[in-house]
């Protein structure tokens, strides 16, 4: 029997993946499935550089903008939603092309990863281990993880208390590492048939359009954004507040940072992001690099290798 088809286009953020993902889209008959943590949530839209109505360029997009901020979206949920999205491309016999640069999304996708730890939450571990972090902070219950398993930790910023949690409820209830399960369960065979896709650049180049990214930002209105969703009782305590962007923001909003230093640390922190989206794709298995600077910039001669490799792979 035939593998469906499915197309990713990955990177670090602000590489440019959503113009490259409209053009793919339009040439191949092609819908978007954005595997973006932040995108997903209403309001939210200049600190995730959502992109716009306009920018879709009438190209059918899931996954943004259906959540309110005040909504868990984790890995299994959007595993289920992606799932729920692709089908319906397929009923209309076109291509789901998936779109991030949320590695652990796209993997949990591509190999249909399961997640039993969501089939036997621990809900007094998962409440001792809340009360651990409120008490002696968010750091050193990440120095619990990395004590017993520290791919994870690498892999899950301290200030995702949340998934850190998981990962050692993981642990104590299974007896085995999260990233270790996750690992065999990525060594299975795709259900697809896939083209993966990773545009990177110059790494000073990338850093330059990230930091003048944040700076169009701030033009845009990001303080207003953040001050609207903290009107709303809205705190860091939600996943949705813990993204990039939001966190500084409100840390400035409420008195603990001058806005000099939220600026300095919303440019610093995404460029750390941008380095740790490039190591996790480094990692993946059959994955067709795209160096934007090996084309000299020319997102034609890019598209073309595109185009071929897809023909290659028998996409289209």
């Amino acid at each position: 029997m035939q593998k469906p088809k499915l197309i990713i286009l990955a990177g670090p953020t602000a590489v440019g993946k959503t113009d490259n993902s409209i053009r793919l889209a339009k040439v191949v008959n092609g819908e978007i499935i954005s595997a973006d943590s932040m995108q997903v949530y209403k309001r939210m839209d200049i600190g995730s550089a959502k992109i716009t109505p306009e920018e879709m360029q009438g190209v059918k997009h899931y996954l943004i903008d259906v959540l309110e901020p005040t909504d868990e979206f984790n890995i299994v949920r959007f595993q289920q939603m992606a799932k729920a999205a692709m089908a319906e491309i397929y009923a209309k016999g076109k291509i789901p092309i998936l779109v991030g640069g949320t590695g652990f999304y796209i993997q949990s996708l591509l190999y249909d990863i399961e997640f039993k730890e969501e089939e036997e939450a621990n809900i007094a571990l998962r409440e001792e281990l809340q009360r651990f972090a409120d008490e002696n902070g968010k750091e050193a219950l990440h120095e619990r993880l990395k004590a017993v398993d520290p791919e994870s930790a690498e892999a899950i910023p301290a200030g995702n208390v949340k998934r850190v949690i998981r990962a050692l409820e993981f642990y104590e209830t299974h007896h085995e590492k999260i990233s270790a399960h996750n690992a065999e369960q990525a060594e299975k065979e795709s259900p697809y048939n896939y083209a993966f896709f990773v545009l990177t650049d110059d790494r000073k180049l990338l850093y330059e359009r990230i930091e003048k990214r944040i700076d169009i930002m701030l033009e845009k209105g990001l303080i207003n954004e953040v001050k609207a969703l903290q009107a709303e009782g809205l705190n860091r305590n939600y996943i949705s507040m813990q993204g990039l962007g939001y966190k500084e923001i409100l840390a400035y909003l409420e008195g603990e940072i001058s806005l000099e230093e939220a600026i300095y640390i919303l440019k610093r922190d995404t460029r750390h992001f941008a380095k740790r989206q490039i190591t996790w794709f480094k990692r993946e298995k059959d994955v067709k690099w795209l160096d934007k600077s090996r084309f000299g910039h020319n997102d034609d001669a890019m598209f073309e290798e595109m185009m071929v490799y897809l023909r290659y792979k028998d996409i289209v």
